[in-house]
């Protein structure tokens, strides 16, 4: 959130590795047509059979049956985030023997290639081919080679690619066998939404298919996985199979798991739908400045912005009205005191927001996060406040170089926040009140990069809060990410979504209430929020942030997302009715625009 106009700043997202691309292309020379005596190897090439005997990460493949180079169907992949949609299977071959493999591909940046050739891997590519074309390459196995792994894939950030009629010829080896059903399946953390599972991986498997009551619902490379979206205080069963180029096995013997009741103070006693928004106390800008006592009764949640830092690193959160210089009406302390016990008298919540777009809070060291709670927990007490709202912008979060996993984060600012809102909540109990207002660059953008990714170059700040929401859900009463501000963000659908209509506050929504795989890695899934956690965070007016959304989208947004109308056309991937309702900056600018945003989240939710 902003002092003053829109700001016209977005981090973006960061651009693809070109220079890699370049590196990684090893086109070889077309190849001599194979002897008579030679025969296609490859299962399934057509993809006339589904998927059948191919693997692709991430779950990033699928059949289609338009376009197809040849018969009913052809492969589409997409690639997002750090996976680039690998679709591939093992093949059997003979030791000291020729293969030619080829493929027609569609679209930019298509790779083929052949890996544990026993010799010299190869691959060959095309930059850019909007119609069908043919890539051929050739190899010779190693003297002990006896299986080979054959891939199609894509490059990072681009848009899907097909390939079809997939053929490797030459002499045949020994046929794989089908690996044996996985043993040792154990459940092993639970929440509310949530189950973490591990087994034995089997001998000769390249990947592993987990399923939920049946019905299978992820497909990994490892041998663990956490299944995500499910209701809580529910058993579940769970099977395991593991897959090859010669099929799937047998499932594996079940094990249940019953999820947890749910986490922390739920609702915070919050209304079943709230309106939130942010009350300009220590600053005037061009909406004006609103006493709280006229703050209309609209407003569930009234985060006061902003407490900021005594420095960046400092820890030391501080918090005064705005000067009578500044705000000619602004009311005494007394009074301010007195009409945060009337609102909260007529069942409304008030918090102290921390950060803003000017306030960066780096809790860098373990003094500074011993300051924070201490601070905070002054400021908290001197106004009799409900709770805190974690409003950290720019620089604030960012991850080290190597802190890959988002459900074991090491970057000391994460691991020091964190730590301090635990010792903020256990210090005010179960009616504490928390917050948090991320930009989509440190949420949703994960879905594609996490900090500075595996190759580093990216931007740290990518993907930064999902470690903080994670180990805090269980205390989190609401997450509103501000859907504004913002540049496009790719959805679960793997298409760019962009600010100001129904559709981005649908898909964005549809991401944090679904849970989604963090950098394209499907062994690290963020899993789904419970819906009376989540708000849609908007600007309340044309002048308060880029992304104004009118009343009219809003209201699209949602329905889409709580009776499954107007939803246009991106397919979410639940209901949800309980979705706990909406966030806008500010308070101030809705006044200033004759409350269109309040009145409209009234009429919607009957307040």
């Amino acid at each position: 959130m902003e002092r003053t106009g829109p700001p016209a700043r977005f981090t973006g997202v960061v651009a693809a590795f070109a220079a890699a691309l370049l590196a990684a292309g090893g086109l070889t020379a077309l190849a001599p047509s194979a002897a008579a005596a030679d025969t296609d190897l490859a299962r399934n090439g057509g993809f006339e059979s589904g998927l059948d005997g191919w693997s692709c990460t991430g779950n990033s493949g699928a059949a289609v049956s338009t376009p197809a180079h040849n018969g009913t169907s052809a492969l589409k992949a997409a690639p997002a985030g750090a996976d680039n949609a690998k679709c591939s299977q093992q093949v059997a071959v003979q030791p000291d023997s020729t293969y030619t493999l080829s493929a027609w591909v569609q679209g930019s940046y298509v790779y083929l290639g052949a890996e544990g050739t026993g010799t010299t891997d190869v691959s060959t590519w095309t930059q850019s081919s909007a119609d069908w074309k043919q890539l051929t390459t050739t190899f010779r196995t190693g003297p002990s080679t006896t299986k080979v792994t054959v891939y199609t894939h894509g490059w990072f950030g681009t848009p899907a690619y097909y390939a079809d009629d997939l053929t490797l010829v030459g002499p045949g080896g020994a046929p794989a066998e089908l690996p044996a059903a996985p043993t040792g399946l154990r459940a092993g953390t639970v929440t509310a939404s949530t189950v973490d599972l591990s087994w034995t991986g089997s001998s000769g498997a390249t990947g592993y298919n987990v399923y939920r009551g049946g019905t299978k619902v992820l497909s990994v490379t490892g041998t663990s996985a956490t299944v995500s979206g499910l209701a809580a205080s529910t058993a579940y069963g769970f099977q395991v199979t593991a897959t090859n180029s010669a099929g799937e096995s047998a499932k594996s013997a079940a094990v249940q798991a019953t999820t947890t009741a749910g986490g922390g103070s739920g609702g915070g006693g919050l209304p079943a739908h709230a309106l939130v928004g942010y009350l300009h106390s220590s600053f005037a800008n061009g909406s004006g400045y609103t006493r709280m006592a006229d703050v209309p009764d609209s407003w569930d949640v009234i985060d006061l912005a902003f407490g900021e830092p005594t420095s960046v690193t400092s820890g030391d959160i501080r918090f005064s009205l705005c000067p009578v210089t500044e705000c000619p009406n602004v009311e005494s302390v007394a009074e301010f005191k007195a009409a945060i016990k009337a609102k909260q008298a007529a069942g409304k919540k008030v918090l102290i927001s921390i950060g803003g777009q000017n306030g960066q809070v780096q809790l860098a060291t373990t003094a500074a996060r011993d300051m924070f709670v201490s601070s905070v927990g002054k400021i908290i007490d001197e106004y009799g406040l409900d709770g805190l709202d974690i409003d950290f912008e720019g620089h604030s979060l960012s991850l080290n170089t190597g802190d890959t996993d988002f459900r074991n984060p090491t970057t000391p600012v994460v691991v020091n926040l964190i730590s301090a809102v635990k010792s903020l909540k256990a210090k005010y109990g179960d009616k504490f009140v928390l917050t948090m207002a991320p930009e989509t660059f440190f949420v949703q953008l994960g879905y594609q990069y996490y900090g500075s990714g595996p190759w580093g170059g990216q931007d740290p700040r990518a993907g930064a809060y999902l470690p903080v929401i994670h180990a805090l859900r269980d205390e989190l009463t609401l997450l509103h990410v501000q859907d504004y501000n913002s540049g496009s963000i790719m959805g679960l659908d793997n298409q760019y979504h962009s600010m100001g209509g129904a559709d981005f506050h649908i898909a964005m929504t549809d991401m944090l209430l679904t849970g989604f795989p963090v950098a394209g890695d499907q062994n690290k899934v963020f899993p789904a929020l419970r819906p009376d956690q989540v708000a849609i965070g908007l600007p309340a007016s044309t002048q308060a942030g880029n992304g104004h959304t009118s009343p009219a989208e809003v209201t699209k947004a949602l329905n889409c997302l709580t009776k499954k109308t107007d939803c246009g056309s991106y397919a979410t991937h639940g209901t949800w009715p309980a979705l706990r309702g909406l966030m806008t900056w500010s308070i101030n600018w809705d006044r200033f625009n004759n409350g269109e945003f309040s009145k409209n989240f009234d009429a919607y939710f009957g307040g």
